[in-house]
């Protein structure tokens, strides 16, 4: 209303908004979870909705959601090599031929942390706060078996936890003690320091104490490999010289791998599949399949609408609300499996060379919107659903984001992971006494072909890890 004259106003305004649809948040959600993961929140869902339920079409009593429709279609043939392949080496695979892909199980060996309080305990005279300390210094090394941490620091968090400040004395006397361990090189600050204290429990002899002397006083120019100056410096032969370097390049830069833990390295981060590819031979036909013991669910009858009509307000609402709920998660359950099968499906069908032959030079360009163009889903989608993903293919397990790669040039179909791969292969197989600059290799790449500009050789050098040809030459 307009104070001044009294009469009420009318105005027209145009604004743009975007609201979210909480179906798609969810789905974005579930699509970036891994198997394990989603196995999780459909069991997480079972439990806290009643309504929901897990239909058992198997028959024995009591047994949880194991099987998958795979094994349950293959419980449909006599003999397992009468079932198709696609049948036959997807949902129902033996656990040996996947050993790699599967999740492992939990081992029971000591940490290196124990490994090394237990040698402490037997070789050292510490007193209890001796020990207690050491606790402190060995369970901040990583896991090379360095020490990045200051003692200072380290006694300030001894002093939170334990109620004690250590003196700085008693610290640096447990450190040594810490040093003293095999194998040799635990402890130390630096890689620096790491090949000093394996050099000094080695017995003297005219190459350890010229590798010494090396190390000490010329690691900058060895990290450098400028064995040359070295050399000259030092004034020494170059079989002296050479001598020295090879009992260097016998140290351990990363001595904690030569603890016996009794724990696989890496098992933690173990690879489980999002989708696994077979091919059947006799039809040329891949056949994707996802992997998982997630069971067919179902709105639990008790909570129908016929029910929910027989109880009163607050009990009509209950079943209501729980019903609706179940029947929202179920149709997620289905537009993630739809979803993740559109893409993988489409993938396979632009990398089917790759898929065939296993040969990184296969591999095509590829980006989100050649996958958009097929399934007709948003990027944003296809970006969430390839995240962190893996296929089992026939020649092994890859990434998803492995595909993904542009052209290096817009006129050619060639992928950046065939020029990577001969890149690869020719520093491989360089003469590393000359090793290729990159200039160098700019050429050789053109003779196979590939039309790269120096710099962009660089660029993929650097993609590969490769440190320039200076680097790489060996004395």
């Amino acid at each position: 209303m307009n104070k001044s004259t009294g009469k009420l106003r009318q105005e027209q305004q145009q604004r743009l908004q975007q609201r979210l649809n909480p179906q798609n948040v969810a789905l974005g959600r579930v699509l970036e979870m891994s198997v394990p993961e989603f196995e999780d929140e459909v069991r997480r869902e079972l439990d806290e909705n009643p309504a929901l339920e897990a239909i058992d079409h198997s028959s024995d009593e009591g047994s949880d959601f194991n099987e998958t429709s795979d094994q349950l279609q293959l419980a449909d043939y006599a003999d397992r090599d009468d079932a198709p392949a696609y049948l036959s080496n997807a949902g129902g695979r033996d656990a040996s031929e996947h050993t790699e892909a599967s999740s492992f199980a939990a081992d029971e060996g000591e940490s290196m942390g124990e490994v090394l309080m237990r040698r402490l305990a037997g070789e050292s005279e510490l007193d209890e706060t001796g020990m207690h300390i050491a606790a402190h210094i060995i369970g901040n090394l990583d896991d090379n078996g360095y020490l990045h941490r200051p003692l200072e620091a380290i006694g300030n968090d001894i002093e939170v936890i334990e109620g004690f400040r250590p003196a700085p004395d008693a610290v640096r006397r447990v450190f040594r003690e810490v040093r003293r361990l095999d194998p040799a090189g635990i402890c130390a600050v630096d890689l620096r320091d790491c090949l000093m204290l394996q050099l000094e429990r080695k017995p003297d002899s005219p190459a350890v104490n010229l590798a010494r002397e090396i190390i000490g006083d010329f690691f900058d120019m060895f990290s450098k490999k400028h064995f040359d100056r070295i050399q000259n410096q030092l004034g020494v032969s170059r079989e002296d010289m050479e001598k020295a370097l090879s009992v260097i390049k016998s140290l351990n830069p990363k001595p904690a791998s030569a603890i016996e833990t009794g724990r696989a390295v890496g098992r933690a981060a173990a690879i489980t599949p999002d989708f696994y590819l077979d091919y059947d031979a006799n039809d040329d036909q891949f056949t994707l399949s996802l992997p998982g013991s997630i069971p067919e669910l179902a709105v639990e009858t008790t909570f129908s609408a016929d029910n929910e009509d027989k109880g009163d307000g607050a009990a009509a609402a209950f079943i209501r609300r729980k019903r609706n709920e179940a029947t929202s998660f179920i149709r997620l359950v289905e537009q993630r499996r739809q979803t993740l099968l559109a893409i993988g499906e489409a993938i396979v069908k632009l990398q089917r060379d790759f898929m065939l032959s296993g040969d990184k030079a296969d591999i095509r360009p590829m980006i989100l919107k050649d996958i958009a163009a097929l399934t007709g889903l948003d990027l944003s989608v296809i970006s969430r659903a390839t995240s962190g993903k893996y296929i089992l293919a026939p020649h092994g397990i890859y990434p998803l984001k492995m595909f993904f790669n542009e052209r290096h040039d817009p006129d050619t179909d060639v992928s950046t992971h065939a020029i990577l791969d001969v890149l690869s292969r020719l520093v491989e197989n360089e003469d590393k006494r000359h090793p290729l600059s990159d200039q160098a290799l700019c050429e050789e790449l053109a003779k196979s072909g590939f039309d790269v500009a120096r710099r962009t050789v660089a660029k993929y050098r650097e993609r590969l890890g490769l440190p320039v040809a200076r680097l790489r030459r060996n004395f």
